[in-house]
């Protein structure tokens, strides 16, 4: 962006800059360049400092005061070197400065090498946020199969164990451990993928009835410990959906070990898979719980939102949810929350279907 109450200084600066490929937005004075910041947020701003009207100090004020605009780097179009402007304007948070009449040469140079600056710091925050969204979902999805673990290993060190479920406990221990060190691995080779995008394997596809398969026997004495005991209406057929079948394992496991925390006292829990919108299949996994107040469903799926009611669970950082429907957005689907019937809650998992065929539903009661 170029603001200067000059138009002749705005017409030759323009031509020049948009010779060397750059998008080029101009305004008169402060007030318009301040206006147009808010809908078009530039790389670069050269900013004559003495203009009527609302100056570039003044309009250095407010952008400071914009977490929008801020950063955004600017430099000072002077017409003489005046030290003491000089330092006004570097106080007022210049990166740096060209005198006038313009040197091409020169100011090109500058311009570069601040549009350089500007864009290598974007792609460093880029990088960090996205290590830091990668740490989020590894912390959080490893707190599943650890959680896990930790049952089994409880369960095995009570004196009155149940000797017949001892070898069951043993499995859920050593499944759990091996989705761990799964979860570890698919992560670190997300990353290579994304440092070789040209390497591109096949579409991953998910079977949601084995999903559920899965679930059960995972969740399934955990759950009747808490007095919760699980039932299934799923077709004959494996109902594939486009998305790897460890990340839909890991959403669906995010909203069964909801259901373990906030649904604790007692009742059931039922995985349903049906048609959806044409050419979708839902997975539905609904218990008989408090349900989710309208005034928590507002924030239900963003950043560090928790389900309980008075947010007094240490364990929960309030990324699952947050975290579960980005990852199902990103595979083409939907997750969302709606009130069940007769009390309680139900989240819907909705994924593109790879075939169409749509089978009789048949109920089972898990015992």
């Amino acid at each position: 962006m170029l603001v200067d109450d000059q138009p002749a200084n705005l017409r030759v600066v323009t031509t020049l800059l948009e010779r060397q490929g750059y998008h080029v937005t101009t305004a008169s004075d402060g007030n318009a360049a301040l206006e147009s910041c808010h809908g078009f947020k530039p790389d670069l701003i050269l900013l004559d400092m003495m203009m009527p009207g609302m100056d570039g100090f003044e309009f250095m004020r407010e952008i400071k005061l914009d977490p929008g605009l801020m950063r955004i780097p600017t430099v000072f179009l002077t017409a003489a070197q005046d030290r003491e402007m000089l330092l006004r304007a570097f106080d007022a948070g210049v990166v740096d400065y060209v005198t006038k009449p313009f040197i091409p040469e020169e100011l090109l140079a500058r311009v570069n090498a601040h549009i350089v600056l500007k864009l290598t710091r974007d792609r460093l925050e880029r990088v960090a946020q996205e290590r830091q969204n990668l740490v989020n979902l590894v912390a959080h999805d490893l707190k599943n199969p650890l959680t896990s673990v930790l049952f089994a290993s409880e369960m095995l060190m009570q004196d009155d164990c149940n000797p017949e479920r001892a070898p069951r406990y043993l499995q859920v221990i050593h499944e759990a451990t091996q989705d761990a060190i799964g979860y570890i691995r698919s992560y670190l080779e997300t990353q290579s993928r994304r440092q070789h995008r040209d390497q591109q394997g096949p579409p991953p596809v998910a079977s949601m009835s084995e999903a559920v398969e899965w679930l059960v026997a995972r969740y399934a004495l955990q759950l009747e410990a808490r007095g919760i005991r699980i039932t299934t209406q799923v077709p004959d057929r494996p109902c594939k959906v486009g998305i790897d079948a460890m990340v839909l394992r890991q959403v669906a496991e995010n909203l069964v070990t909801n259901v373990g925390k906030y649904a604790s006292g007692g009742g059931e829990l039922d995985f349903q898979i049906r048609a959806g919108a044409p050419g979708y299949w839902q997975l539905l996994v609904s218990d008989r719980g408090p349900g989710i107040p309208a005034f928590k469903q507002r924030e239900l799926f963003k950043p560090f939102t928790r389900l309980s009611y008075d947010d007094t669970d240490q364990n929960s950082s309030g990324l699952g949810l947050s975290l579960a429907r980005q990852i199902i957005m990103n595979a083409g689907g939907h997750l969302f929350y709606e009130d069940r019937e007769g009390g309680g809650s139900r989240f819907v998992i909705e994924l593109p279907a790879v075939n169409n065929v749509i089978a009789e539903v048949q109920t089972e009661v898990v015992a």
